[in-house]
């Protein structure tokens, strides 16, 4: 099968490969540093049943994780420009995949939270810390690391994602791909570069939380 890839069409076509690489990086990028941010917000109001903020986040997160992704890209695209709000592609795609990630990062970040052990926060009052510096110098720390590896598997899932933004033409890499294959026919050399572009970049980022999660491993009781 290799022997038959025009290699030297990939080459000519990297610029522009290049290119669409560089949005779905992007887009990763702030959808998986968003979603961590929506996740450890939101997760400490469900944990702590903060009144109003954790059931409007629990609403939140049964919409989010029980509809398709698919029709969460189309809604923002297609579906609110029907109420007056236009979204570029651009923002439908960082958007679309910080709200998706940070659903799910909601929940894991409540499972850690919960985690924590009930003494470890009453030690912290204890020594006269507020309810806030309790959560920052405790719950946070300790929980958040209970949390880390099942926001690597969220983590991966959002860049993976990616890929379906070629639904509204998001010139991401899949979509360039696709797009030059339209037109050449070369559909083997355009589907390879994608599938081991997502290949590398998957194990590269899974690898780098992996180091992260090891040095920040909690130690055995």
């Amino acid at each position: 099968m290799l022997a038959s890839v025009d290699w030297s069409f990939i080459a000519d076509n990297a610029p522009e490969l290049a290119r669409g690489l560089e949005r779905t990086l992007e887009v990763a990028a702030i959808g998986i540093g968003g979603a961590f941010a929506v996740g450890i917000a939101l997760g400490a109001a469900r944990a702590h049943r903060v009144r109003i903020a954790s059931p409007l986040a629990a609403i939140y997160v049964e919409a989010i994780r029980n509809t398709p992704f698919l029709v969460q890209i189309f809604f923002l695209f297609y579906g609110l420009p029907q109420l007056g709000i236009v979204l570029s592609p651009f923002t439908t795609a960082w958007l679309s995949v910080l709200l998706w990630g940070g659903a799910f990062n909601t929940e894991n970040f409540r499972a850690g939270f919960e985690a924590v052990p009930v003494r470890y926060r009453e030690a912290g009052q204890a020594l006269g810390f507020g309810p806030a510096r309790t959560f920052l110098s405790v719950t946070l720390p300790i929980g958040g690391r209970i949390a880390l590896p099942s926001t690597i598997n969220t983590s991966i899932s959002v860049l993976k994602n990616t890929s379906l933004l070629t639904a509204i033409g998001f010139a991401e890499l899949t979509n360039v791909a696709r797009s030059i294959s339209a037109v050449t026919f070369r559909d083997t050399e355009m589907l390879l570069v994608v599938a081991v572009a997502y290949l590398v970049l998957v194990w590269s980022l899974s690898a780098a939380i992996r180091l992260v999660e090891a040095r920040l491993r909690l130690p055995e009781a």
